[in-house]
Order: C-alpha cells, then structure tokens, then sequence
C-alpha cells in the first residue's frame, strides 16, 4: 500500500531536496529555485508555510522521487 504523503513547508522541502542531490541554484523574492546535473527540470519552491498536496506531488515527480523516498528524507 503506498505511503501518504506528508505535508511540509518550503523550507523543509528544500532541506529534503538538497539531502536527494539537488543544490539551490538562486532564491528570487520568496521562490528557491533547485537545479540538479542531468536533469531538465529546474524547481521552483515557495517558501510557504505549508505546501499544497498538489504543488508538493509535482514537485516529487519532477525530481524523479516516489513519495516514500521524499518522505524518508
């Protein structure tokens, strides 16, 4: 049974990418933009207090993640 995902924030969203190889490219205003070698996708994270469901699962697929592996960073 797949695992639900867990909401987070912006700013633990980017401490979770950053431990799955991603770096933090530039910030511009409150948007942290992530960029990773070889892949296409640049992301851009608000940093909210708490992330949208939605928001949060396109930001996971695009950095090539399952929900559990984001989850257990």
């Amino acid at each position: 049974m797949p695992q639900a995902l867990r909401l987070c924030s912006g700013a633990e969203a980017v401490r979770k990418l950053k431990r799955a190889g991603w770096t933090v490219a530039r910030q511009r205003g409150s948007h942290v933009m992530m960029t990773k070698a070889g892949y296409q996708y640049t992301l851009s994270i608000p940093q909210h207090d708490e992330l949208g469901p939605g928001l949060l699962r396109k930001l996971i697929r695009q950095a090539n993640l399952t929900v559990e592996q984001f989850n257990d960073l």
